[in-house]
Formats: structure tokens, C-alpha cells, sequence
């Protein structure tokens, strides 16, 4: 694969990415540690035709980024834990309507305004359920400078496919961290843009949501003659309210199933020097890569660890951490919180006996804090 080299931050690289991907519509609001991806990308849509608005809130941003996506254009919201908390409701309609959107989340301290210029991994959880009700949330989460690109650009491709909002994770380490990314030649990038489907037949045929029980809704872009109706209420196949009760369950089974039923095509995880690894450490964003220089000093001292980092957090590569738990006694997961993606290990794993190291005051953890924990367990 041809790559280009991109000295940049982690925000700016998903600013860049989403306009490299067709993002044609930006909507949201500033806020620590996340506005550079809102700065950055006001400055590179007016070039390619498109558009970046700083509503009055964050509710504001959401909804009207919501609205672009239901136009057909490819629409971008970014923000933190707390941007996240009040644009709930939206994203709770964007799911329910099938609305594709991507979400940049660069986390912070919390909960409420807690730390914003501090590092954490505290909206882990909250992305699995960003709004009532039931749905599968589809999270990716970057774990260097490439992939706050990478990962924004398949973002959009993902929404595109199942529509629904994918949320991307960076947290404020690698948000800030400026360095070199080698990145995919943008020649690339375009030739794996997969846009979202659209019904071509008599517009009298086309039900927007009569589809497949595992399938998205197939919601053609406005003002092209076909007519259908957008609503947050359970709906029939052409978008219209009702509560009759096989309706409404088809309705939320097939919220799961589209993605459920296609998790080969979401899921994504890096094994790190995992061939000949006798202990097993978990942990994902900019975390990951002080778990790695751990691994590389722990080896140095005989110590055979390796690392598996999902890079889809939500649905979790349940099956492939069942892989490694049950080859591996020892297993270590590290985050910066109090062990919100430890309970989803547990449970794909199904052993109550795996430990944690948490860090919830701001800092990163450090390799050397990773060292002492594992060797207190071995």
C-alpha cells in the first residue's frame, strides 16, 4: 500500500481525513480537548465545496449535521464527553431514523465539565449506549496519529453501510500529539469510498425501510423524487409512526441485526507480539502504546508479554478476546478509568479472575506503572 507521510496532531488528521473521505458538512460546537478538529476542518471544507458551522450549541451541532446526512451529503460532528451528553437525544433520533453520521469524541476527564484539559478514556461506556433505548452502537477507537485518520476515514464508510452514527474515540494524548503519520495516498482513499445504497426503481415501489431483517434502510437523498418520512417513533416501512406490535419488533430487532449479523465486516483488533506471549495485556487508544513499550522492556527481561488492542471497541471482537483469555492466564487490563471496558473483557472471556489498572486523575499511565503492576502478578 502506497503511503504519504503527514507531520500533524491527532485532530487535525481526523479533520483531514474526513474531507479526504467526502465529509461535505461539518455542524457542532467548540470544546476542550476536541475544537482543533472543528478549526481544522472550517478551514479545509470551503476548498472542496463543502461546509463548516459553528452552531450556538451543542445540540444545535448535531441536529443540523443530522439534517445534512439526510440530505445525502457525508456529514461530521465532533466534541467531548460532555458534547456527547447533551447531543443524546439526537443521537438517539439519528439511530432510530437510520441517519449515517460520523462522531469524533475526543475524551476528556468527567464526569460533567471534570477535567478538559486532562487525558481519559472515561466515555467508553457511554459510547456503547450514547442515547436510550435499543440499537448497536459501532465505536472505533484510534490507538496512534495513522489510525486518527484511518480510522475516521473507514468511519464514514461504516456509517454509510449500516446507516447509523460511528462514533471515533481519540482521547486528549493523542488528540494533541503531534508527530508523523504515514497515511493512505489519497488516490486510495477515494477508490474505497462505498457510498450508501439508493432505491432506483418507480418511486411508488420504494419503501425506505422494508428491507431485510439484517439489512439498514435504504434512505435515498432528498429532492430526487422519492418520498418518505423521517421520525424518532417506531415506523413501518415507509417511515411512518404506528405501534403495531410485529412491526415495532421487526422494527428493533433489525436495529441490532444489521450490525450483529455483519460484525466480520466491523470488527478490527491489533495483536502485538501476541505468537509466544505468556501474559496478556488489554488496552486500547493512546494507552496501547505504553503497554507496548512496556511489552518491548518486559521482553528485554524474559518476560514474554504481548498486547491485543481492539480497535473496534463496540460491537467488542468478543470471539478473539475469548481466543487469547483462554490461552492465557495472566491477563492485565489497563485503561484510563475504573475499568469500563474490563466488564465487556469479562464478559466475552467469561473469567471474573482478570485484573485491572486504572488511572483516573488526569495523567497517562506510564510504561513504568504497567511494569510494576505485571510483575506483582507473576
Amino acid at each position: 500500500m502506497a503511503t504519504r507521510e503527514i507531520i500533524s496532531t491527532g485532530n487535525d488528521l481526523a479533520a483531514m481525513a474526513a474531507v479526504d473521505a467526502g465529509c461535505r458538512f461539518f455542524g457542532g460546537y467548540p470544546i476542550t480537548p476536541s475544537s482543533e478538529v472543528m478549526h481544522t476542518i472550517s478551514d479545509l471544507l470551503p476548498q472542496q465545496g463543502g461546509t463548516a458551522i459553528q452552531m450556538e450549541d451543542e445540540i444545535a451541532g448535531v441536529a443540523c449535521a443530522i439534517g445534512a446526512s439526510m440530505s445525502g451529503v457525508r456529514s461530521m460532528t465532533a466534541t467531548s464527553g460532555p458534547g456527547i451528553s447533551l447531543k443524546a437525544e439526537n443521537l438517539g433520533l439519528a439511530q432510530m431514523a437510520e441517519v449515517p453520521l460520523v462522531v469524533v469524541n475526543v475524551m476528556r476527564g468527567g464526569p460533567s465539565t471534570g477535567l478538559p484539559t486532562r487525558v481519559s478514556q472515561g466515555d467508553v461506556a457511554q459510547a456503547k449506549n450514547p442515547s436510550h433505548g435499543d440499537y448497536q452502537s459501532i465505536t472505533l477507537c484510534a490507538g496512534n496519529l495513522a489510525e486518527c485518520y484511518t480510522e475516521t476515514v473507514r468511519a464514514f464508510n461504516l456509517a454509510d453501510r449500516f446507516m447509523q452514527p460511528v462514533f471515533v474515540l481519540l482521547d486528549e494524548t493523542i488528540g494533541h500529539m503531534h508527530g508523523k503519520a504515514d497515511v493512505p495516498e489519497l488516490e486510495e482513499i477515494k477508490a474505497g469510498i462505498k457510498p450508501r445504497k439508493e432505491f432506483t426503481g418507480d418511486p411508488k415501489d420504494y419503501k425506505p425501510y422494508g428491507v431485510a431483517q439484517d439489512e439498514p434502510a435504504v434512505l435515498n437523498p432528498m429532492f430526487k423524487g422519492y418520498r418518505y418520512h423521517f421520525t424518532g417513533l417506531h415506523h413501518d416501512a415507509n417511515g411512518f409512526p404506528t405501534e403495531e406490535i410485529g412491526t415495532c419488533k421487526r422494527l428493533i430487532e433489525r436495529l441490532f441485526n444489521k450490525v450483529r449479523d455483519h460484525q466480520d465486516e466491523i470488527d478490527s483488533y491489533e495483536e502485538f507480539m501476541m505468537d509466544d506471549a505468556e501474559f496478556l495485556l488489554i488496552a486500547y487508544g493512546s494507552v496501547s502504546l505504553a503497554a507496548k513499550e512496556t511489552i518491548k522492556q518486559l521482553r528485554d527481561q524474559g518476560i514474554k508479554a504481548g498486547l491485543f488492542r481492539p480497535i473496534t471497541l463496540w460491537p467488542s471482537p468478543a470471539k478473539r478476546i475469548k481466543h487469547w483469555t483462554d490461552k492465557i492466564d495472566k491477563v492485565l487490563c489497563v485503561e484510563l478509568n475504573q475499568g469500563q471496558y474490563l466488564d465487556e473483557i469479562q464478559r466475552a472471556s467469561g473469567r471474573l479472575d482478570i485484573e485491572g489498572l486504572f488511572k483516573v486523575n488526569g495523567r497517562a499511565i506510564s510504561p513504568y506503572e504497567i511494569t510494576e503492576k505485571i510483575k506483582e502478578m507473576i
